[in-house]
């Protein structure tokens, strides 16, 4: 990689056109794919997000009921955690197929696929209707959307910052990492509106199904929006310099980058776990240890996935202008904070405490997510970008995200309902993140390499 503003004629492409030095001025594409991405990656989060949320309340009781209500709930976590078991699939097929054919094409699929599971969830049987197929239909259809979501949230990244003009990565990055929180505090919204304007069991009933079924709506919007933006130039050039044969494999990351796909999975798993600490897990504690409302939970969530939505574009422009490591040991820092405080403050059952918990560890995530794109996008070259981004996504989550809520349900079982043990859990992952943060390459000044 170099740091040069020479024009660049590999693939007969000029550095400006490749999103190199010199390009600083946002072009109607770049534009196109902001905005496509952005709307893009909140569509097929929202579905995601509502699973969630419904994960820790109303899914125990109407797909394990006849399960103890502890061993429901680590049962309805299973479920959840078959999204994350999916992702790095996701991540590994279609991150070949975009760093081989494209990544407008590939988003394409990964948006359909995802919403068509999501809408079949809304239409599932309950355990009280077809018995033991209802969690086994649940499961297969949380693993098709979390295939989708695989390769959807590093290839709307890419699509966006591989058109971004020189010193712009780290913005573009953020506009599609704050595609979650939108999408949370929109799916928030929708689920604190049905649980307020219906009784329990109209909510269990149906209320519930709603908002997957809404997915058919979002399909329509997404495909639209993606049919209007333009292939990037960086793969273009790059796939017109290389021959078909040479074109990456799904193993050709794992050969060639292993130290820093080992550095990418590590850096981002405390924004991973404590997420899902503060999110997920935070939910059925409020909710069963402490005994307060679903609506009340609903309100915590919504203001502080609200307040990070600030923190992710922040994150993205100011890594723009002083580095991605610095800013991200930022959001490190306060997501440690976070995890020394939440169950102390929760245990309060202060709206106003829990709120500023909740809010601290969300913007610290979001404030990570915002430089997350450009950070890993600028550490692989373009014939692998696609799949090494992914499979350094995908696999933090699934190791680091995907078994967190049933850990921390585990551990406070274990500790008799003292939340200690997820705490510790919390604190060693952050440090594992540290470390390897400190290693990762810092590349913000110098133009993406093809």
């Amino acid at each position: 990689m170099t740091n040069s503003s020479n024009s660049d004629v590999r693939g007969g492409s000029t550095a400006s056109e490749l999103g190199g030095a010199g390009n600083t001025a946002d072009s109607p594409a770049a534009r196109r794919a902001v905005v496509s991405g952005a709307v893009g990656s909140a569509l097929e989060w929202f579905d995601f997000s509502v699973y969630g949320a419904l994960s820790a309340t109303v899914f125990p009781k109407l797909f394990f009921p006849e399960l103890a209500p502890g061993v429901g709930l680590l049962a309805s976590f299973a479920t959840f955690g078959a999204g994350f078991f999916a992702r790095p699939l996701g991540g590994l097929v279609f991150g070949v197929l975009g760093d081989r054919v494209g990544r407008k094409r590939v988003l394409t699929w990964t948006l359909l696929l995802m919403g068509a599971a999501s809408t079949l969830i809304g239409l599932l049987p309950t355990y009280g209707s077809v018995g033991f197929v209802a969690p086994l239909l649940l499961v297969m259809l949380r693993f098709l959307q979390g295939l989708g979501l695989g390769g959807e949230a590093t290839g709307s990244q890419l699509l966006s910052m591989e058109h971004a003009p020189e010193g712009k990565r780290g913005r573009n990055g953020a506009l599609m990492a704050i595609g979650s929180p939108i999408s949370q505090v929109v799916a928030t919204l929708a689920l604190t509106a049905l649980a307020a304007t219906m009784s329990a069991e109209a909510f269990a009933g149906w209320g519930w199904r709603v908002p997957f079924l809404f997915s058919v709506v979002l399909i329509g919007v997404g495909v639209y929006i993606r049919a209007r933006v333009a292939e990037t130039p960086l793969f273009l050039a790059d796939a017109r310099a290389s021959d078909k044969r040479d074109r990456p494999s799904a193993l050709t990351v794992f050969r060639t980058h292993p130290r820093i796909l080992t550095l990418l999975v590590l850096t981002w798993a405390s924004s991973a776990s404590v997420f899902y600490i503060c999110v997920t897990f935070a939910i059925s504690y409020l909710t069963g240890t402490l005994g307060l409302s679903n609506s009340i939970s609903f309100s915590l969530l919504l203001t502080g996935n609200a307040l990070s939505i600030a923190a992710g574009v922040l994150g993205g422009w100011l890594s723009d202008r002083i580095g991605r490591r610095k800013v991200f040991a930022i959001g490190t820092v306060g997501l440690l904070v976070s995890v020394v405080l939440l169950f102390p403050l929760l245990d309060l059952r202060s709206w106003w405490a829990s709120a500023a918990v909740i809010s601290l560890a969300l913007c610290s995530v979001q404030l990570n997510a915002g430089v997350q794109p450009a950070f890993y996008a600028e550490a692989l070259p373009t014939s692998v970008r696609y799949t090494g981004s992914a499979m350094g996504y995908t696999l933090a989550n699934l190791i680091f995200s995907a078994p967190t809520p049933f850990i921390a349900a585990f551990l406070l079982g274990l500790f008799g309902g003292n939340p200690i043990g997820v705490t510790g859990y919390g604190l060693v992952i952050v440090i594992i993140s540290a470390v390897a943060l400190y290693f990762m390459p810092e590349r913000y000044d110098r133009p993406l390499e093809r």
